[in-house]
Order: C-alpha cells, then structure tokens, then sequence
C-alpha cells in the first residue's frame, strides 16, 4: 500500500485498541476496490477525546469508528448527530463532511444482519440481551422495532433502568429491565428464543469465562455472542454442544464495518473479503 498526500484516512478509537481487527478489515476491503484510502487505530484516553476528535476535523480524516470506552461520551464533540443515532445515544461511526461531523450508529444494523443472514427472524420473538453499554443501546433500539418481548439484564441496574426507559420512549412493546443475577437470568432465558450477549464476557484472552451457565440454556434457544475474539466463545461452545443455533460475533463486526465503509467510500462493501480477512487476522493471533 503507497501512502501519499492524496490518501485518504480513515481511523478507529477506543482503549485498549490494540485487539481491534478493524484496520485488517478496512484495509483489506480499500485494497480490493483499488481505494486509495488508508485505516488506523489509535489508542485515546477518555480525557484526550475531545482533543482527538478536533484533530481528526483538523487533519481532514474521511471518518472513523468509535469503540468502547467511547461510544456515548464523543457525542458531545460531534457537529451533528443521525436521528436513529441520537435516540441510541451513542454512536460507533463518524463521517467529515466537509467540516462537519456527524455521528452514526451502524451497531444496530451489524447485529441484525448477523441475525437474519443466518436465518433466525425477529418478527414476534422473544429475546434476552445481556448487557447495557453503546453495543447493547444500539441492538435494543434495533431489536425493539420487530421483536415481542425484550428483557434487558446488567449488573447495574441503574444503566439497565436507564437504557429500558429511553427505549419505550420510542416504542410500545413488553420490555423489561432486570439485574443480572442468575436467578433473574434463569427465568428470563427459559421462554427465550434469542439470548444476546454484548458484554465483554469471554473476550481473549479470558477465553474460558462465560456469562451465561451452561445448564441454564435450552436448545430452543439461538445464541448471540458479539464477542468475535475467539470467534466461537465458550458461552456459544457449550450452546453448540446441546443442539442449539449459535451466531458469532464475527458477522456482527463486518456487517458494521461494512455499513462505515459504505458511508465513506460511496462503495458496495466487499463483505466476503472483510470476513475472510477476519478470520485470517485471528489465526494468526
């Protein structure tokens, strides 16, 4: 890849940052189209942000991606915020038009194609989703808009509370907010048709910690794990092993990759390339 003054950049944000697979993906899918952008990963702390932000503006970034810890903090260091974004509150992916930036969300959309693509349909199901930060806002808020019944656990309740009442704010279906104990997480899986996780549960390199005990699942039940680092966690492992449908974070990763590149390039994203690149970059790990 040739760098020159006519590149464009593009970047990711978060900390740590040095697990993300993003510039793999990004790079590999410029690469494929014959864009001359480039893709970069940036560790920024929570209270060099805003500074990071304006040097984004400053230095005429095309766009980038928003990871955690950041998700809903940056908000405030935008120009201008999508409207599906705004009701989430909190956003993943930043385009510079001209100047300005605006915040999106592509979460919502990622984890919903990774749903559907492998064939599990929302309309009227019941699903738990475990967790309440940026990634678990976005797929509620998604979610919400087909399915039945949402339940919503996290070990504080207080941010599950929160996240539950913006959500009814916009739609009118059975959601409910629970602490995340096992009790509460028995009864609210048992009548499950989809069990999310968006915590960071059984992430590399704690590979062997699971969220969700292994009697407590049913094989009615499909398995969402947006953890990709390792591509099959222990948690969609064990749902495996009963005869359950398991869904890999991986999906969710390109299928939100996908949605940036698309906003930034004006481009159909190369998803079978990003994917294959994906699965390539964690090998080697």
């Amino acid at each position: 890849m040739l760098i020159t003054s006519k590149t464009v950049a593009c970047a990711v944000i978060g900390d740590p940052i040095n697990h993300s697979l993003s510039p793999d993906m990004q790079n590999a899918a410029f690469q494929h189209l014959d864009l001359d952008y480039v893709y970069l990963a940036f560790r920024v702390q929570k209270e060099n942000l805003g500074k990071a932000i304006s040097g984004f503006k400053a230095l005429n970034f095309r766009g980038f991606n928003v990871t955690i810890p950041h998700k809903e903090d940056c908000i405030k260091y935008l120009d201008k915020m999508d409207e599906t974004a705004l009701k989430i509150g909190a956003i993943n992916c930043v385009i510079n038009e001209g100047g300005i930036l605006k915040g999106y969300n592509t979460d919502g959309m990622g984890a919903l194609k990774a749903v559907t693509e492998r064939g599990f349909e929302l309309d009227g199901k019941n699903i738990v989703i475990l967790g309440a930060g940026g990634a678990a806002r976005a797929i509620v808020f998604t979610f919400a808009k087909l399915a039945s019944k949402i339940t919503v656990l996290n070990r504080t309740f207080t941010r599950v509370k929160r996240l539950v009442e913006d959500v009814l704010k916009t739609v009118k279906i059975p959601i409910k907010a629970k602490k995340l104990s096992y009790e509460d997480l028995k009864d609210s899986i048992l009548e499950a048709e989809l069990l999310v996780n968006t915590t960071s549960v059984g992430m590399y390199p704690k590979t062997e910690e699971t969220i969700v005990p292994q009697e407590l699942l049913h094989e009615k039940l499909t398995v969402f794990d947006a953890v990709y680092n390792p591509p099959e966690t222990r948690l969609l492992r064990e749902t495996k092993s009963i005869g359950a449908r398991t869904i890999s974070g991986i999906d969710m990763l390109v299928f939100q990759g996908a949605e940036a590149f698309e906003k930034w390039t004006g481009k159909k994203a190369p998803i079978q390339i990003m994917k294959k690149t994906v699965l390539k970059s964690l090998k080697k790990e």
